[in-house]
């Protein structure tokens, strides 16, 4: 289907005039308030990552599912891992329907910390929802650790290449110590390619980061046993490193910091609006992200990319952001607060 660039073709209009007739009476009208409009997608990281390019798929392709047929624009603001957007959101934006933001995996973690640099509820940010999922590993350098129990009986710490706090990888490189009783020595100030470079030159002896990335970016590491993956979050064995170990497996109780999380980390960049955006809107953006998940060309999109679809709908991760914030047990709380100040 053709965007809207300038004037609307005809098969434009016909689809939206299927469109409307398909919604009720209330999205109806805010269905058409899309038409002719621009919606910006703020991602809170510089452009040519990872996050960056998610964003620009969305962009890409929720645009032709909105009654309308609004214009869509990319607009990064970087700053605080991602926070500084959330606070735009949550404080200054106008609930309009209008703008749509990029969140990080780990920002509810921070909002249950308390931490000083966060001025949002995230509760009460309607979702989207996340159309994939990053299973986190560790992956070690053969010549320096064969399994998980030589890491835990080293006399000398692992180095463990890692980020700024805040990250999903350096969150689980503190959540596979605590569930496996391991002593890192953990070197931040890394950006995700420096990581890799890093246990190449034996600066480190692994790193934490997506089996995705790793089967991409650095297949070696496998096929060569140069630094394999010892262990999966889980739940399940993802396909890509079937022969790798969840924490689970190796822990059946790996404790409250590592279930408080896993989950939410594991979900990659969901998609939220602004407190007190009009439902009849947001309505129709979730209707949208629905069509969207089924659209061939974004599947060919994600395909031509490799990248997993593993979607989460928005009910699942509001009400995972609900009881995590309101379950997770003060010493855990503690623990964070450490983490995110």
């Amino acid at each position: 289907m053709k965007r809207r660039i300038g004037g609307a073709s005809a098969g434009v209009l016909l689809c939206s005039a299927a469109c409307l007739a398909a919604l009720t009476p209330a999205t109806a009208s805010a269905a058409s308030f899309y038409e002719g409009k621009r919606i910006t997608l703020i991602v809170g990281f510089k452009p040519g990552g990872t996050a960056d390019a998610d964003g620009r798929l969305i962009a890409k392709h929720l645009g032709t599912h909105i009654p309308g047929n609004p214009n869509f624009v990319v607009q990064n603001l970087p700053g605080a891992g991602g926070i500084t957007a959330t606070n735009l959101a949550y404080n200054v934006a106008r609930p309009d329907g209008l703008s749509i933001y990029q969140l990080a995996s780990g920002h509810y973690l921070q909002q249950l910390a308390g931490s000083k640099v966060v001025k949002f509820d995230i509760t009460k940010m309607p979702i989207l929802g996340a159309w994939t999922r990053s299973q986190y590993v560790l992956a070690v350098r053969s010549d320096k650790f064969k399994s998980i129990e030589e890491m835990r009986n080293a006399k000398e710490p692992p180095r463990i290449a890692s980020s700024g706090t805040g990250t999903g990888t350096h969150l689980f490189t503190i959540a596979w110590q605590k569930a496996l009783g391991l002593k890192f020595k953990v070197v931040t100030g890394y950006g995700s390619a420096e990581q890799s470079l890093a246990v190449e030159r034996g600066e480190a002896d692994g790193r934490t980061n997506s089996a995705k990335s790793i089967v991409n970016s650095n297949p070696h590491w496998i096929t060569k046993n140069f630094a394999p993956p010892l262990v999966q979050g889980g739940p399940e064995r993802d396909p890509l490193i079937p022969n790798v170990p969840t924490v689970r497996e190796l822990n059946p109780n790996p404790g409250a910091f590592f279930e408080a999380v896993s989950e939410g980390l594991s979900v990659a960049r969901p998609y939220a609006l602004s407190p007190q955006t009009p439902a009849d809107r947001l309505a129709v953006l979730r209707q949208a992200w629905g069509k969207m998940l089924k659209d061939e060309a974004f599947l060919a999109d994600v395909k031509k990319r490799q990248w997993d679809f593993v979607p989460t709908p928005y009910d699942k991760l509001e009400s995972f952001y609900k009881k995590v914030l309101k379950d997770t047990p003060p010493e855990v709380i503690a623990e964070l607060k450490e983490i995110f100040p």
